[in-house]
C-alpha cells in the first residue's frame, strides 16, 4: 500500500480498489497515457484529474486520457457559464497533489466534481493515485460515490 491520501480515504470507506504502481519517466509529461501504457491498459480506461475554474469556483473534471477537457460541457454540467481550466499552481495548493499526480480522491479541499459519462463503460476505471507512477483501479460507482461526483458528457476528442 502505498498511504497516499486517496488509498487512505478508499481504505477508510472500505471501498475496494487495486493499487497500479509503473516506473514514471520523468521525461514524460502525458502522465495518463503513460500509465496506460505502462500498465498494458485500454487508454479509454484510464481517466485523467482535471481543475477548471467554472465561474471562479474550481471543479474537478474526469475524462479518459485519450480526451480533452469540454469546459463548456463541464460548466453546464454543475450549473455554470463559464469555465477555464485553473493554474496548475492553484490546483496543486487546493488537491494537495502534484500535477500528473493529482487525484480526485482524497484531495485536500473538496470540489464540485464530475466524470464523463464514458467511464459507466467500463467495469472498473483507473485514476492517478495521488503521485506520478501510482495508478489506482476501482468501480466507476465508487469512484463517483467518493467524490460525490455526478456523470455527463465532458469529454471531447
Amino acid at each position: 500500500m502505498s498511504g497516499t491520501p486517496a488509498t487512505v480515504a478508499l481504505t477508510a470507506l472500505g471501498i475496494d480498489f487495486a493499487e497500479h504502481a509503473y516506473d514514471h519517466d520523468p521525461a514524460n509529461t502525458n502522465f495518463g497515457l503513460e500509465a496506460a501504457s505502462a500498465l498494458g491498459l485500454d487508454p479509454e480506461q484510464v481517466f485523467k484529474t482535471l481543475l477548471a475554474d467554472v465561474d471562479g469556483t474550481l471543479v474537478v473534471g474526469i475524462v479518459p486520457v485519450t480526451g480533452k477537457l469540454d469546459l463548456k460541457a463541464l460548466a453546464s454540467a454543475v450549473g455554470g457559464k463559464k469555465a477555464e481550466m485553473a493554474d496548475p499552481r492553484l490546483a496543486e495548493r487546493r488537491t494537495g497533489y502534484v500535477v500528473g499526480g493529482i487525484s480526485p480522491i482524497g484531495q485536500k479541499v473538496r470540489h464540485a466534481t464530475v466524470i464523463d459519462e464514458t467511464a459507466e463503460l467500463y467495469d472498473t476505471v483507473f485514476v492517478s493515485g495521488g503521485r506520478r507512477g501510482l495508478d489506482i483501479e476501482l468501480a466507476p460507482a465508487d469512484l463517483a460515490r467518493i467524490t460525490d461526483a455526478i456523470f455527463a458528457t465532458i469529454a471531447r476528442a
